[in-house]
């Protein structure tokens, strides 16, 4: 019997996951669980979320949605660029440069999608990116490149740089 955590596995768990959410509205983990297992995939609640998390899907009103046009390692890398920023139009609130990061605000579980398409677009200012769940930390080389990342990505946001400022109490 094969490890139901193995890497392959995950993978075919994880890409008919996506696929359900894609072609189907999926209102809940309870409705995945038994669309899954209607394909043969038996899945624990626990291992769902992290799925869920993993594959940046999003929970809205209506269920589960996956993140607009997300870049794949797949995707022909002259397409890349306009899939980050459509990402980016999508999910992110503001940019920002600090020293030689760049902070890159999102709405809460917006993180990761804008992650992953800085990742896959393959720009050279990046040096990696960390996602929380309304922030991405992008390192950079230095100060210079990271304001000239600053700048290209707040041209796909149509100028929004600045954060908006909290009131601290």
């Amino acid at each position: 019997m094969e490890n139901i955590h193995s890497t392959r596995t995950t993978l075919q768990r994880r890409d008919a996951i996506a696929r359900l959410v894609r072609s189907e509205r999926v209102r809940s983990q309870e409705d995945l669980q038994q669309r899954l297992r209607r394909q043969g995939i038996t899945v624990a609640q626990p291992t769902l979320s992290r799925d869920l998390r993993s594959l940046g899907l999003l929970k809205s009103a209506a269920g589960y949605i996956a993140p607009g046009p997300a870049p794949t390692p797949s995707a022909p890398a002259e397409r890349r660029p306009d899939q980050l920023d459509r990402t980016l139009r999508e999910f992110a609130l503001s940019v920002r440069a600090a020293g030689s990061l760049v902070v890159v605000r999102t709405p809460p579980a917006g993180a990761h999608p804008v992650a992953r398409a800085l990742d896959e677009t393959d720009l050279p200012d990046v040096a990696g990116t960390v996602a929380g769940d309304d922030t991405v930390l992008v390192a950079t080389p230095g100060p210079a490149a990271a304001s000239r990342l600053a700048r290209r990505l707040s041209h796909a946001l149509g100028g929004r740089r600045s954060a908006p400022r909290r009131a601290r109490a």
